[in-house]
C-alpha cells in the first residue's frame, strides 16, 4: 500500500518542501507517503475560475491511482481526531488499497471530484495556506502511524 499526497502546486517555499520531506522520510516502507505535485492551471485575467478549477480537478483525477481510497480535503468534510485518523490509517493498511490524499487548488475542487471521494476531510475551520496543508498532512500521517505502532512520537 502507498499513500499518495496529491497536491496542486509545484513551486512551494523552501520551508514547506523541507517540512514535507522530513515527514515523508520518517515513514517506513510499509506506510510510504509519496508526494505527487499537480501543476496549477496557468491563468490570465480572463480565465473563468470554474474552468480553471475543472482543469485542475481533471489533472488531480488523472493522478489518483485506480482503485485507491479517495480522501479529499474540503471544508465541508468531517473533522477527524488524531486517534480517528490513526484508526482509519490502520484500516487502509489492512485493506491493501492505495490511498490518495488530495489537496485541491486555490479555488478548491469541483462537485464532481468531491462526489467521487470516499471521504471528505476537513482539516480545520480555519483557512490554511496550501504549503502549510501539505506539511500538516505529511505530519499527521506520520503521527497517525506512530500512534498505531506505539511509537513515542505521539504523546497522549
Amino acid at each position: 500500500m502507498k499513500i499518495h499526497l496529491i497536491s496542486v502546486g509545484t513551486r512551494l517555499p523552501d520551508w514547506a518542501n523541507a517540512g514535507t520531506t522530513e515527514y515523508l522520510k520518517r515513514l517506513p516502507a510499509s506506510c510510504a507517503l509519496q508526494l505527487v505535485e499537480v501543476p496549477p492551471v496557468v491563468r490570465s485575467k480572463t480565465t473563468p475560475t470554474e474552468r480553471a478549477k475543472e482543469q485542475e480537478c481533471a489533472r488531480i483525477d488523472a493522478a489518483i491511482p485506480k482503485g485507491a481510497w479517495r480522501i479529499i480535503c474540503d471544508e465541508r468534510g468531517k473533522h477527524w481526531t488524531t486517534a480517528a485518523l490513526s484508526n482509519q490509517l490502520g484500516e487502509w493498511l489492512q485493506s491493501g488499497r492505495d490511498v490518495a490524499l488530495v489537496i485541491g487548488g486555490a479555488d478548491g475542487t469541483t462537485p464532481a471530484l468531491r462526489a467521487s471521494a470516499d471521504h471528505l476531510w476537513a482539516l480545520s475551520d480555519l483557512t490554511l495556506p496550501h504549503p502549510l496543508v501539505r506539511v500538516l498532512l505529511a505530519e499527521q500521517v506520520y503521527r497517525a502511524w506512530s500512534l498505531l505502532n506505539n511509537h513515542p512520537y505521539h504523546r497522549v
